[in-house]
């Protein structure tokens, strides 16, 4: 066994994150510091303009997380109270929220082998029910959906699109990037993304302008100008703070973490072919891998998982409850079809460790854990 995995491989290490980015990051609150501006000044404008253009959509409002932005997109599709919403059962429960939040009633059909939304599903489910409104499809794991398949889905049945690409920042299909398809997209920098921010926070991204303006009234409690209110909003505004750290420490460091995130993701899928544990791959195009999750095809998942905690592998799960399952969910929305491969993959994926910061041996560590664990 390889010495460092006695120490144990972790999912993240900011620690070695601060190493490489922290005088960046200080030069940055110092700029914010110097400046007297805390809230919505020139970091949080400039920040958006270079994710906008690095993402390749024209606008992008800063919020203050990843759950703000989808409610935001979702209230600017003119989703609102007993709208139905179909979306994917297997995410973070901040996809479903963000429909209750928006009073909408969420729609949840089942996932492909991916994990993403299956779109042959989804289509089969607005034809049973020509009442649902608009897709809410996250390209988890940072795996893309199928751009032509859901640009498709939504002009034939005229369901609006708000995608979620908290897990997708660097992802791509037919030479675009993840968000581009529908009326807005939200992603989140919650510290463990691609692009994570030193807290919490988000982005909204859009490529119509009238979108865009009225996402910066909502995330500002409604205000059209200095106290004038034109419709509730929320108090979500992305810190100065955060936006500096973001564009002057991480944004240019993105295209690195993104090549390394694919270089460990190559070397595991490698290692790992004709073993127990299945590559959860992309359906085609070039994921962002934010995560890198396998399927336990054979034996208990609970023991698997334990033994390599135990060999020092932080493991994960994502994610081993649907959300309609939730409590926070009962009594709301409605289930199209058994939800079969959705199910079978929350009760046998774990992920293994990938961010930008694992050493090779690391990396190689995790393999032989992994096969040593598994005989």
């Amino acid at each position: 066994m390889v010495d460092r995995i006695r120490a144990g491989v972790a999912a993240n290490d900011f620690a070695r994150q601060w190493q490489d980015i922290g005088a960046d990051a200080l030069d940055a609150v110092d700029r914010v510091g110097r400046s007297g501006w805390l809230i919505l000044g020139e970091e949080v404008a400039s920040f958006e303009q270079e994710m906008a253009g690095w993402w390749g959509i024209p606008h992008a409002v800063g919020v203050a997380s990843g759950l703000d932005a989808l409610e935001i997109g979702l209230r600017c599709a003119g989703i609102g109270p007993g709208a139905k919403v179909l979306t994917t059962p297997l995410t973070a429960f901040a996809t479903t929220l963000a429909i209750l939040r928006a009073e909408a009633e969420p729609v949840w059909c089942d996932v492909d082998e991916s994990g993403g939304l299956d779109l042959e599903q989804a289509i089969a489910a607005i034809a049973a029910d020509p009442t649902i409104e608009a897709v809410l499809p996250v390209h988890l794991y940072g795996h893309p959906l199928d751009r032509g398949a859901l640009a498709k889905l939504a002009a034939e049945h005229g369901v609006a699109v708000i995608e979620d690409c908290a897990q997708s920042a660097g992802a791509s299909r037919e030479g675009e990037a993840t968000g581009s398809v529908g009326i807005a997209a939200a992603t989140s920098l919650y510290p463990t993304k691609n692009l994570g921010a030193l807290g919490d926070g988000g982005v909204l991204l859009t490529t119509d302008a009238e979108v865009a303006a009225r996402a910066r009234r909502l995330r500002d409690y409604g205000q059209s100008a200095r106290y004038e209110h034109s419709e509730p909003g929320l108090n979500s505004r992305l810190d100065e703070l955060h936006a500096a750290i973001l564009r002057s420490a991480l944004l240019p460091r993105l295209d690195r973490f993104l090549r390394r995130r694919a270089e460990i993701a190559r070397r595991y899928t490698e290692a790992l072919r004709d073993t127990p544990l299945r590559p959860i791959e992309a359906s085609g195009g070039s994921s962002a891998q934010h995560l890198y999750p396998v399927e336990v095809v054979q034996g208990s998942l609970t023991a698997v998982a334990e033994a390599l905690r135990q060999e020092g592998v932080a493991v994960g799960r994502h994610y081993p409850f649907l959300c309609p399952d939730q409590e926070a969910a009962s009594g709301r929305g409605t289930v199209f079809g058994e939800l079969a491969v959705a199910r079978r993959l929350a009760e046998r994926e774990l992920s293994l460790p990938i961010h930008p910061y694992l050493e090779d041996e690391e990396v190689e560590a995790v393999i032989e854990a992994c096969r040593e664990v598994l005989g």
